[in-house]
């Protein structure tokens, strides 16, 4: 902390050192070591640089390097994480997402925006574009076949309970029409290579079916996902009238526990290992021949250690069937057994990570319900 006085000094460390800004205000990221000077919020190097691209809001310096004057110092005294969010995030919609260091990039500035510059949960009862339970505007949607992203109106419809999409501006009827209760939605920018870039996905005669959507506006395209979260909500209050708020928020949107590519072998375990597109949705294993695939190739459905699956390091002795990649994974099930490679023994050991986490999770009576999914295995 170069330039300050001793007691300058001594008085940012206790405040630096209270429990409630142990964690970033904004993402939650441990032993932030940056503070704004103008919101009183400590916060990590990452959401500094967001802060920094809001200087009318914000004016950020890091804790250890730069000096802080006596009013700098009392200011962040007498705010603090603590009290500064008790204002900005006083009235925060149950089902809008709060983003972690985890992440991307335009969910958590948008977040940091939404809080400080548009001041979005300040006042209860504000009216916020992605309230209203109806939405419509253009997305640029990747088409299924040739991969051109063009534009595409959607409309979202919490009274239809549906969101759906057309082809044409003027067109009457839609090209898909999605119910809401099967609807998940992701941020992706790296797979679909734009920092806005969403990820919806939803059941279609029970196979799970990908639609890639953007927006030059990362505000719209954080507005699209809320919205979708909000519909999704209030049809969940309807549906299940005695669940709790939270029990029906840990039911919205979710992002994917694991995705990454590695090999796999067919039903028979001779035939050569091929390499494909993992994306492990909870319980539901999908693959694809590319990551940007409408629909996946595959899928199992990963159930509970007490039911009979378990995941196992390495492959069974006298595997035949031909791999480049040589760190096997191993999931049994009650019907068969599931044979992979990854192509380096970090990937094999995260992928182990997320199935067992799944492994050790009890099965809900819902997920019972959708077992049925063990019938559409991994062709070859």
């Amino acid at each position: 902390m170069a330039g300050g006085n001793e007691r300058n000094v001594k008085a940012l460390k206790e405040v630096w050192k209270r429990a409630e800004n142990s964690l970033c205000a904004d993402c939650g990221k441990p032993d932030p070591d940056w503070a704004s000077s103008t919101l009183g919020v400590f916060i990590c190097l990452s959401c500094s640089g967001i802060h920094r691209n809001i200087p009318s809001i914000s004016k950020v310096k890091s804790l250890k390097m730069d000096h802080w004057d006596d009013a700098q110092v009392q200011f962040l005294a007498k705010h603090g994480n603590a009290v500064t969010k008790a204002i900005y995030e006083a009235h925060i919609p149950i089902y809008y997402y709060q983003p972690t260091y985890n992440d991307c990039q335009v969910l958590r500035e948008q977040w940091i925006r939404a809080k400080y510059e548009r001041k979005e949960f300040t006042e209860p009862g504000k009216q916020l574009p992605y309230s209203d339970g109806v939405k419509e505007g253009i997305l640029w949607k990747r088409g299924r076949d040739n991969g051109q992203f063009l534009p595409r109106k959607f409309l979202l419809s919490e009274r239809e309970g549906c969101l759906k999409y057309f082809t044409k501006q003027d067109a009457k009827e839609p090209k898909i029409n999605i119910k809401i209760d099967v609807i998940n939605a992701t941020f992706q920018p790296e797979k679909i290579g734009n920092p806005n870039g969403l990820q919806i996905t939803y059941l279609k005669e029970n196979k799970t079916r990908n639609i890639f959507v953007y927006h030059e506006s990362g505000k719209e395209a954080v507005d699209w996902f809320n919205a979708i979260r909000s519909v999704q909500f209030h049809y969940l209050k309807v549906a299940f009238p005695i669940a709790s708020d939270n029990e029906i928020k840990n039911r919205l949107t979710r992002n994917f526990l694991k995705e990454g590519y590695m090999e796999k072998t067919g039903p028979k375990q001779r035939e050569a290992f091929k390499k494909r597109w993992f994306t492990l949705d909870h319980r539901r294993l999908m693959y694809f021949k590319d990551p940007l695939d409408a629909f996946a190739k595959g899928e199992v459905f990963v159930g509970s250690g007490e039911n009979g699956y378990s995941v196992q390091k390495g492959l069974p002795s006298g595997t035949q069937g031909n791999f480049s990649w040589h760190y096997g994974i191993t999931i049994v099930t009650p019907d068969r057994e599931y044979l992979f490679t990854c192509e380096t023994e970090t990937d094999q050991l995260d992928w182990i990570k997320a199935f067992t986490s799944v492994i050790n999770q009890a099965m809900t009576p819902q997920e019972y319900a959708s077992k049925c999914l063990d019938a559409v295995s991994f062709p070859s």
